[in-house]
């Protein structure tokens, strides 16, 4: 294991009307909660096998068990007005212990395997910073090799110009862009995909959100 690379893994406990709101107002909250779970269990296994530290930061506290083991990933809270804070302030605690390769990821994207986040890491081994464009215009996987503030700040979280945004704040590195993939957050995202079916049959007792 690289000692000098961090991965730091964004989260959320995964409570009823709390997660995939989005995506709840199509197939309901309990059934978002079950996709969310099968999401957060895919990233946990994907991401235990990556040569990297790996910190798990929660939004909301932290739970007494979950996915995550705890002989693996170190868990940490969120904390920060914003995502762009959250981020920077990860980001900051990261460079300030000294890794010298940090990429941060969510936990709701099915299109990632684990191969893809150790490439992530070799990219940066030629350039300062990677990113993972989202087909939604935002970014599924960041990295950094050196503290950049600009491209948490000013940013309309959630929309369809983060990506684009960030890119212009990092025009004087080397960025290595990956392949766009697809995180989830609303029915189109799983629409037709086989793996979801099993979470989405049994709704039918389920409450939609308005």
């Amino acid at each position: 294991m690289n000692k000098k690379d961090a991965l730091l893994i964004f989260t959320r406990n995964p409570i009823k009307g709390t997660v995939k709101t989005r995506l709840a107002k199509t197939i309901g909250e309990e059934a978002a909660l079950r996709v969310y779970l099968f999401l957060l269990e895919h990233t946990a296994a994907i991401t235990q096998r990556v040569k990297a530290d790996k910190f798990v930061y929660y939004a909301g506290g932290q739970p007494t068990e979950d996915v995550w083991d705890p002989d693996i990933f170190v868990k940490k809270d969120q904390w920060g007005d914003d995502l762009g804070a959250r981020m920077y302030n990860a980001f900051h605690e990261a460079f300030e212990k000294g890794y010298t390769k940090v990429i941060v990821i969510g936990s709701d994207l099915y299109d990632l395997q684990t191969q893809q986040l150790d490439e992530a890491f070799v990219a940066l081994d030629t350039h300062e910073a990677v990113i993972g464009p989202a087909e939604d215009g935002g970014y599924y996987l960041l990295g950094l090799k050196k503290p950049c503030k600009a491209i948490f700040q000013n940013k309309k979280w959630g929309t369809s110009q983060v990506l684009n945004d960030t890119l212009k704040d990092l025009t004087h590195m080397k960025v290595a862009l990956l392949e766009t993939r697809n995180d989830v957050d609303v029915y189109e995202d799983i629409e037709g995909q086989e793996v979801f079916k099993p979470f989405l049959k049994p709704i039918e007792h389920d409450t939609k959100t308005t």
